[in-house]
């Protein structure tokens, strides 16, 4: 800073800016912002909360009125109330194996999530130990990337890549093309459009099933559902497709009888492609490390 002495009544400060910087507001936006932002971590959706507020409410009301018949059975007779006893807890064990059965194969989808996000900001340890992991329950035939331990995070992603994730895809890939010819057939054969979306959505779920399974996942209800949320996005993309190609295939032919052939030609060819689109997408929902 300078002073320059003018013949005026008052000195002029004139700031020298090469060397002088200048000043910083500080208004405290990061901590506004950090005062308003959302926690981290998604929680539970309304209609999540909903269903287990009323599974618990069925559930817990359940066994509070099968305790109570049961002791009432007691005050009746010691045989009645012994049987009632174990008619009630094997009916409730079977009902909460079913339910335990679901949760851990919902679960255990959620360790490709971990597994990519430790993969994306370069998380080693927590990568190795979920590749571990998930390596421990693949089928006892399919082939494991040994000794991780001691491998950079690069390595490990191309062994287990290499030994693991490629041959599944193959047999995925495989699975594909099975199903693909089986819906070409039963398209070709049925005679209602109606049948032909009821076979193509249980063909469907069978074929996202068992490329989980390649996986070693065991999806129930829960984790079907939560698999084919994640191949949605596919699957609007073959429907948007299936509309344009049927659309194009009824006005380039003119012939009832050749329109007719080739419309159900195409309809079988465009469901084999949906299938086969269908085990690509599910393979790559299933993948613990991304596609290279």
């Amino acid at each position: 800073m300078t002073t320059a002495q003018g013949p005026g009544p008052a000195p002029r400060i004139i700031l020298d800016e090469a060397t002088t910087p200048a000043p910083r507001l500080d208004f405290g936006w990061e901590k506004a912002v950090a005062a308003v932002a959302p926690p981290g971590g998604r929680g539970w959706s309304t209609p999540a909360l909903l269903g287990a507020g009323a599974a618990v409410l069925v559930l817990g009301l359940s066994l509070l009125e099968a305790g109570n018949f049961v002791a009432a059975q007691f005050d009746r007779a010691a045989w009645l109330g012994w049987l009632t006893l174990a008619v009630a807890a094997g009916g409730f064990g079977l009902v909460f194996t079913a339910i335990w059965r679901e949760a851990r194969g919902y679960l255990a989808l959620r360790s490709v999530d971990r597994a990519r996000a430790a993969h994306a900001r370069g998380d080693v340890a927590t990568l190795r130990a979920e590749l571990e992991a998930w390596q421990a329950r693949l089928p006892p035939s399919r082939a494991r990337a040994e000794g991780l331990a001691d491998m950079p995070a690069d390595a490990v992603c191309a062994l287990v890549e290499a030994k693991a994730l490629v041959p599944i895809a193959q047999d995925a890939a495989a699975l594909g093309r099975a199903a693909a010819v089986q819906a070409f057939a039963v398209t070709a054969v049925s005679p209602s459009p109606g049948l032909d979306a009821l076979v193509f959505v249980w063909r469907g779920i069978r074929l996202v099933r068992q490329v989980a399974a390649l996986h070693g996942f065991r999806p129930g209800i829960a984790g079907t559902v939560s698999l084919l949320r994640r191949v949605a996005l596919d699957a609007a993309m073959v429907a948007a497709t299936d509309v344009a190609v049927d659309a194009m295939v009824r006005g380039v032919l003119s012939s009832r009888i050749v329109e007719h052939v080739a419309g159900e030609a195409a309809a079988g060819a465009v469901a084999a492609r949906r299938m086969i689109l269908l085990a690509r997408a599910t393979d790559e929902a299933c993948r613990v490390l991304p596609r290279r």
